[in-house]
């Protein structure tokens, strides 16, 4: 089986650790904040001192890491130690021309590039239900799926490297609109006298259904934002890349526009780490025309 050295323990990479820790892989983790490689070493993972000492473990390295500074940040580091026939994935979400120039110089150290963000949230991590959406050459891609099928349900090749970061751009778009339009019908049903936790078993499958609705609607009638699953500033950063990606390609994403709007303004008022559920609070007193 190839070595496995997975970069970034967060929300979503720590329980992407556990699934290819249980499917047997060689599994080499690190992490910027030594306190979450602690809690990797407590459950039987073998925690890296230096992105050189997994590199030289690994025959492919995973990214799962904030955004696009962290990114390029561990890039850089890696780009010294890495070797001709490693493969990265890169599992972050981030914007695709960040993703294509990381990928030119993985590539000029003879190393190959996989954009692999997905979608799923934390429960879709935890269970290995997260949908793939990659970008890169079908030989990479083919190899990369052996990998990554403990961690999804399905992997698409959506064209070259940086389709699979405007798919998942495409993905937020959705997500973000949703989110604020489920908050608006929880907000609408409780200020007319229905029980809002209602509405998402009253609603499943009918054509308003939807996973974020049966995940958000429930969280939101009972003001439940914790565990948190979704981070709004995670979701902030996906719209901002999708608002830059739609001016450079002449878009017009108006809804897009308005979530991201509404989203930095619940940030601002101190929610920018709370659960994406939270977003029920911009529709109470004082209410937004």
């Amino acid at each position: 089986m190839e070595r496995i050295g997975f970069i970034g323990l967060g929300l979503m990479g720590l329980p992407m650790c556990r699934r290819l820790q249980a499917a047997g892989f060689p599994l080499t983790v690190w992490n910027r904040s030594p306190d979450k490689l602690e809690q990797a070493r407590a459950e039987g993972m073998s925690a890296s001192t230096s992105l050189a000492e997994l590199a030289g473990a690994s025959d492919i390295i995973m990214l799962c890491i904030a955004d696009a500074a962290a990114v390029q940040s561990v890039v850089a580091q890696l780009l010294p130690v890495l070797r001709a026939g490693q493969l990265v994935i890169d599992l972050s979400s981030i914007d695709p021309d960040t993703t294509r120039r990381c990928a030119e110089q993985v590539r000029q150290q003879g190393a190959n590039w996989v954009d692999a963000p997905v979608s799923g949230g934390v429960r879709g991590a935890e269970q290995g239900t997260l949908v793939i959406m990659a970008g890169g050459s079908e030989a990479d891609i083919q190899r990369a799926s052996q990998v990554l099928q403990p961690l999804s349900q399905r992997i698409t090749r959506m064209g070259d490297v940086g389709s699979g970061q405007v798919t998942k751009i495409c993905n937020q778009l959705i997500v973000a609109a949703n989110a604020m339009l489920i908050a608006e019908a929880v907000a609408l049903a409780e200020n007319n006298g229905v029980d809002a936790s209602l509405l998402a078993p009253a609603l499943a499958g009918g054509f308003a259904d939807s996973l974020p609705l049966q995940i958000l609607a429930p969280r939101m009638a009972a003001r439940q934002a914790e565990p948190v699953q979704w981070k709004v500033a995670t979701l902030l950063k996906d719209l901002d890349n999708a608002g830059q990606l739609s001016r450079q390609s002449q878009s017009a994403t108006p809804l897009a526009a308005l979530a991201s709007q509404l989203m930095r303004l619940h940030a601002a008022q101190g929610h920018a780490m709370a659960d994406l559920s939270s977003v029920i609070n911009l529709y109470q007193e004082p209410r937004p025309c």
